[in-house]
């Protein structure tokens, strides 16, 4: 295939163009966002609305919350307007910008989780010195750190695609422009672009889990430490949806990489990617919810107020109007 050296737009092959199958994927991908970006709100607005939620744990779960909308929101509406518009086009500058839009809001869900293990290990195993550990100043450092960290994988990424001045084909097999897909197309691989991948992957992809499993290494190593069965339960369920949203994300993340590695259709990883940027974020709203009782407590409290004032509202107005008769 011919090299083509100069592009300005990037074809998104991700998904089949069966015309029969196009409304499906339409209604089924609109679905999931609207649930992801309502869940994800909701939680937010329900940490946000209830003081008995202002705490260094809900303050990195109402951060998670903000990373998932961006994560979802950088890829799923280029994906409907396409599917809706039956179009694959997007332009060079576009994918550049989605590209480093899904760094930083991926890296932030991933440090994130990182710092959420760091605070369960704090709370559990130092529980004496949390206060003072995982003060005010101390969670927005880690939350400012992780941004800021999340801006340099971007940047670092962006630069390896804009030195790029041959590009061997315009179709990305994805339905969003994943970096590693388009670094692939790259005409030749330069040995600084190879060690700069190598080492964005140790720093930010080995450096998490690690602090993760070595956090829940000394969880557990303490929870078991605990005498009843009942003072174990209650300590390993404060971190069991934090463990549930690791194992989510991380798992498919992986698996898009070995999906990737291995697979020589393009279908099956752009189906494997759809795991972690969609399905995973429309998910944890559920697994906080469902599995914690301070947030639930809250949104019940939340909802009782919405219609307490709605009636207050009603009332006022029939008032209103009987003494305008």
């Amino acid at each position: 295939m011919q090299n083509i050296t100069r592009v300005s737009e990037f074809h998104l092959m991700g998904f089949s163009e069966d015309p029969e199958l196009q409304p499906f994927l339409f209604v089924l991908f609109l679905s999931m966002y609207l649930i992801t970006v309502i869940g994800n709100l909701l939680i937010i607005l329900v940490i946000i609305s209830d003081s008995h939620l202002h705490t260094p744990m809900y303050f990195f779960l109402c951060n998670l919350s903000l990373a998932d909308v961006g994560f979802t929101s950088t890829t799923v509406p280029k994906m409907i307007v396409d599917i809706h518009t039956h179009s694959t086009v997007i332009s060079y500058v576009g994918c550049l910008t989605q590209m480093s839009l899904f760094l930083i809001c991926g890296c932030m869900d991933d440090l994130i989780l990182t710092v959420m293990a760091y605070d369960r290990f704090v709370a559990i195993c130092h529980p004496l010195h949390y206060q003072a550990i995982m003060n005010p100043s101390c969670c927005g450092f880690l939350v400012l750190t992780s941004f800021m960290a999340s801006l340099l994988d971007s940047l670092l990424h962006s630069l390896m695609v804009l030195k790029v001045t041959c590009f061997k084909d315009v179709e990305i097999s994805n339905f969003f422009c994943d970096p590693s897909q388009l670094l692939s197309l790259a005409c030749s691989h330069s040995f600084t672009n190879d060690i700069v991948r190598y080492l964005v992957g140790i720093i930010y992809g080995f450096f998490p889990i690690s602090g993760i499993l070595f956090s829940y290494y000394k969880i557990v190593s303490s929870i078991l430490r605990v005498p009843s069965p009942g003072g174990r339960y209650r300590a390993f369920s404060t971190c069991g949806s934090h463990l549930l949203v690791v194992c989510l994300f991380y798992g498919s993340s992986i698996g898009v990489y070995f999906s990737s590695a291995f697979s020589v259709s393009p279908g099956k990883g752009a189906l494997a990617s759809v795991v972690y940027t969609v399905v995973t974020p429309m998910l944890n709203p559920f697994i906080y919810s469902l599995r914690n009782r301070d947030i639930k407590r809250a949104l019940w409290r939340l909802l009782r107020k919405t219609g307490s004032s709605q009636s207050l509202h009603h009332a006022s107005g029939l008032m209103v109007g009987t003494a305008a008769k």
